[in-house]
């Protein structure tokens, strides 16, 4: 009898210890429940941020928008406030309705030449002698013009000017070629990265292969630009030349 009563003692008390757990389970799991279905403020695109964008602009150009989310579907990383994405430059898209997070920016330095490149801007290698790219002069952030010749209908005669003004170098004067380098040509051992529009990459592509070229180094402060010309070997040598000798020059009296 008495062992009957201790094995229905244990049954017991190991049914109530069971039922207090289930009850801990369940009351803690509609706990997580009833907070993860709590709604919660988060960031959202309200319009598409392409790759590339600096946070800065994403608030600036009131790219974002206020959304309240269940607790549980916030994404990692989900930015609380706009500043934490100022200094930092988008490296995947997002799409209006997304949340922003963190993790889809990265720092300028990561990113480096690509951050400096948005609409229109490329970055072109133009490669070159130490004279034609100032190597040992240029640094990166410097402003250059570009400088070409190239010849007209007559063989003898050749037109110059400033093609391009105002261009960044995005990385100065490199040597490309080491040692015996495959396919590096002699003539053009450095290189500079340049930022410029499609539009210019033409125009410096054609003097490049055409024609002859150079970069000129713009002043850091106050720059400013001369009237538009081109020279010519007949502009060039009546250039600052009186009315009479012009004259001469043309075979009159």
């Amino acid at each position: 009898m008495t062992y009957r009563i201790r094995n229905i003692g244990i049954a017991v008390a190991l049914a109530i210890v069971a039922a207090l757990l289930t009850t801990f389970y369940v009351t803690n799991y509609k706990r997580t429940v009833q907070q993860g279905d709590q709604k919660v403020p988060v960031y959202v695109a309200s319009h598409d941020i392409p790759l590339g964008t600096p946070g800065s602009d994403v608030a600036n150009r009131k790219l974002l928008r206020v959304e309240h989310v269940p607790r549980r579907s916030v994404v990692p990383g989900a930015i609380s406030q706009p500043n934490q994405i100022d200094k930092l430059v988008a490296v995947e898209p997002i799409y209006a309705g997304e949340q922003v997070s963190t993790r889809r920016f990265r720092t300028a330095e990561e990113q480096g030449i690509r951050a400096q490149l948005k609409g229109n801007l490329r970055a072109f290698q133009l490669a070159g002698n130490d004279h034609q790219l100032m190597s040992g002069t240029l640094v990166d952030g410097d402003r250059v013009d570009f400088v070409g010749s190239i010849a007209l209908g007559q063989a003898e005669d050749a037109a110059t000017r400033v093609v391009l003004r105002n261009l960044l170098v995005l990385q100065a004067t490199e040597a490309t070629r080491i040692g015996s380098k495959l396919g590096s040509d002699p003539n053009s051992p450095f290189s500079v990265m340049l930022a410029l529009t499609d539009a210019q990459s033409q125009k410096l592509f054609h003097i490049v292969e055409h024609g002859k070229w150079s970069l000129e180094l713009r002043p850091v402060t106050d720059a400013a630009d001369s009237p538009e010309s081109v020279e010519t070997s007949r502009t060039v040598i009546v250039d600052g030349l009186s009315a009479s000798q012009r004259r001469r020059m043309r075979g009159g009296q």
